[in-house]
């Protein structure tokens, strides 16, 4: 939320002082994490760019988790990691948002491009709710600017008829904005984007003026080029972008770790009944997801055909998730396989057609034969 000056307030505080005793569903990250980010802003005394709330040593480490060193005898002080992976690559994104360069997140779906995105904004700028959601009808003036058109026939153009876009007042206050799916934003309201990077400025022709940005103004987009409707980026544009691609968990245990952590903050924030962890049953789909995105089993001996589905840690999350529900509402309690199977089947039967097929030969050639996974081929057997 912003002032008439276009000054940045804390959506913390502005949801605190006009809705209070509200419970939010999705916190925003600087509302989730306030301790965190409080805690780092007052231990942080490394040198921080213009306009940056904390340093690029701590963005990272609110970023990645850490132990910061104790201020008095006994205590210790930890930030929780928000994203595993490579501290090279968020590194290498946190110096480009330090420099004149705007950020591209790339990657396939599922790998915590939106997670990673709305995070360093928060970090950065205290304020993650800048955002253009791109989609096919994203229209030009969702970059730039539009028009209230009651005071523009009444008044013409003006000012006070000026609509700003989340760009813009992102760069009245020197914040950071975020564009979601930039490849699905038709080509001509990508281009928009030109003037703004490069410029650092958006031309307002109607009024004869411009909107120049102030220092700590930077924006992160996020794409991926696997998704059926994509646009693909001008060079003039991908120029103006430093592109850090977000892979796929490396390992098994890697994924599981993502997805249990998930699993928990969610369960927490919508005060799913507490449920054991369940680790057996998210390696297990972890798995499953792997080896059907892979084209091979785990030990590279079987190889196998891929359905159209994605399946990435987004995917094994929202199955877990579900199954923890049915669990503590329908269950004994218990995270098991019949939890599971539903959500894997509607996972990855997309095309009813040709991934079904898939489906089955994968359940009858791998997960038949594995001796500790009788009652997962079972649950899955019965709902399919």
């Amino acid at each position: 939320m912003r002032t008439k000056e276009g000054s940045a307030i804390s959506t913390a505080e502005s949801l605190t002082t006009t809705s209070p005793g509200v419970a939010i569903l999705r916190p925003h990250a600087e509302q989730e994490y306030a301790d965190e980010l409080a805690l780092l802003a007052a231990r942080d005394d490394r040198p921080r760019p213009p306009g940056w709330r904390l340093s690029p040593w701590a963005v990272t480490t609110y970023l990645l988790g850490g132990e910061l060193p104790a201020a008095g005898p006994g205590e210790r002080q930890v930030i929780t990691p928000k994203y595993v992976g490579s501290r090279r690559l968020i590194e290498v994104a946190v110096a480009t948002l330090a420099t004149d360069r705007a950020l591209l997140l790339l990657g396939v779906p599922g790998t915590a491009k939106t997670w990673v995105s709305e995070h360093l904004a928060a970090a950065i700028s205290g304020d993650s709710t800048l955002l253009v959601q791109g989609t096919a009808g994203t229209a030009e003036e969702a970059i730039r600017y539009g028009w209230n058109y009651a005071r523009l026939l009444a008044e013409g153009p003006s000012e006070r008829a000026l609509v700003p876009s989340p760009l813009m007042l992102a760069m009245r206050s020197g914040a950071v904005a975020r564009v979601e799916e930039l490849t699905r934003m038709p080509s001509d309201v990508q281009d928009a984007l030109i003037t703004i990077l490069s410029e650092k400025t958006l031309p307002i022709p109607e009024l004869n003026t411009e909107v120049q940005a102030r220092k700590g103004f930077t924006v992160i987009a996020t794409a991926n080029d696997r998704d059926r409707g994509v646009n693909e980026l001008s060079s003039a544009l991908r120029r103006r972008f430093n592109t850090v691609v977000l892979p796929l968990p490396a390992t098994v245990a890697e994924e599981v770790d993502i997805v249990a952590r998930r699993v928990d903050q969610i369960g927490r924030a919508l005060e799913l009944p507490e449920t054991p962890a369940g680790l057996e049953e998210i390696r297990r789909v972890v798995t499953v997801f792997r080896e059907l995105r892979g084209g091979r089993t785990e030990d590279g001996r079987t190889k196998l055909k891929s359905p159209s589905a994605t399946l990435s840690s987004a995917e094994a999350i929202s199955v877990i998730t579900n199954g923890r529900a049915l669990a503590a509402h329908f269950g004994d309690g218990v995270l098991r396989a019949a939890d599971v199977a539903g959500g894997i089947i509607g996972a990855v039967i997309q095309d009813p057609a040709s991934d079904r097929v898939v489906w089955q030969e994968y359940l009858e050639t791998v997960v038949r034969d594995r001796p500790d996974w009788r009652d997962f081929y079972r649950a899955c057997r019965e709902v399919s």
